[in-house]
């Protein structure tokens, strides 16, 4: 029977999730080229023009591109099959190439504020007409690469690197802005103000990542998923009289693991039961999954999730 549980995880591991990448690589490739490149001209620009709005646009767009470099890498490096040292291959490490990635946002955020409070301390000429020319054609590459990402599939890894994107749209905006009053009204505070905004804008997207990388390096149950729901599932699917001793934890972007033990009416049907409840737990886009059938007999007392309610209602024992 053991043979027969880890075949099924081998086989959802080996064609269940390599698609995902594949579809999603080139276009994560794409978006990447397309905001570093960017990111490099608005850099120089902001040295030129003298905005600091510029170059804080540009710092996001460069952390945006470590993003999507990160969710890139990380569609390239889950087609490599698991090893004898890496079972579970090697989707872990975008969890914690997005831990470094957090960090240098951090540090891109005190540079960025430090800079801005100087120039509040300091004020010095800015080229308005610079900054808006700049910000526009930054506004359309934004523009251009979330188009990109929300076309094809959705995998956690474009997910997060569109968040990004659309951070960096409203970092755009805020650019375009600096520039226009510059421009309008000479008014050159402005350009130190709307950078904190962009400051503020980094911190919240580089703290939304930091808790779901701890969460991912806790190993908890993904936000989408409820263990009551899917315990209550599986208690339901025929055979089954109750579940425990139920893990469900994130192994890479798009990969979800569940393991549980499965007490049984008998064991001669267990190849059925385990069919019926991979069916189940498909539906909760959970693929990898251990199942350890025990019958009824030699079960534990405590069984969190049951079938049958002590009143023969379906819900939870004691």
């Amino acid at each position: 029977m053991s043979a027969h549980r880890h075949d099924h995880a081998a086989h959802d591991h080996a064609h269940g999730h390599h698609h995902h990448h594949a579809d999603a690589g080139p276009r994560l490739r794409w978006a990447l080229l397309l905001t570093l490149a960017f990111a490099g001209v608005e850099a120089l620009a902001g040295f030129w023009s003298g905005s600091l709005a510029l170059l804080g646009d540009a710092a996001h767009m460069v952390t945006d591109s470590a993003s999507l470099g990160l969710a890139a890498f990380a569609a390239w490096l889950a087609q490599r099959p698991p090893s004898q040292r890496h079972t579970y291959g090697y989707g872990r490490v975008e969890t914690l190439a997005a831990l470094f990635n957090v960090v240098f946002m951090v540090l891109v955020v005190g540079g960025i504020a430090w800079a801005a409070v100087h120039r509040f301390l300091a004020p010095s000429a800015v080229n308005g007409e610079a900054v808006t020319v700049v910000a526009v054609v930054g506004l359309a590459i934004n523009v251009g690469v979330a188009w990109l990402l929300m076309h094809g599939e959705q995998t956690m890894n474009t997910r997060g690197a569109l968040l990004h994107v659309i951070g960096d749209l409203f970092g755009s905006v805020a650019a375009l802005a600096a520039g226009l009053v510059v421009m309008w009204t000479g008014w050159t505070p402005i350009d130190p103000l709307l950078s904190l905004l962009i400051c503020v804008l980094l911190l919240v997207s580089s703290l939304r990542l930091l808790r779901e990388v701890l969460h991912a390096l806790m190993e908890g149950v993904p936000a989408h998923l409820s263990t009551e729901a899917v315990g209550r599932a599986l208690a339901a699917v025929p055979g089954v009289r109750s579940v425990h001793d139920l893990h469900i934890w994130t192994l890479s972007s798009n990969r979800i693991a569940l393991s549980a033990h499965l007490v049984v009416d008998s064991l001669d049907g267990w190849p059925q039961v385990l069919a019926a409840a991979r069916h189940a737990l498909e539906h909760q886009g959970i693929a990898h999954v251990t199942l350890q059938p025990e019958a009824n007999a030699q079960a534990v007392r405590w069984m969190p999730y049951t079938g049958k309610a002590p009143d023969g209602e379906p819900g939870r024992g004691k």
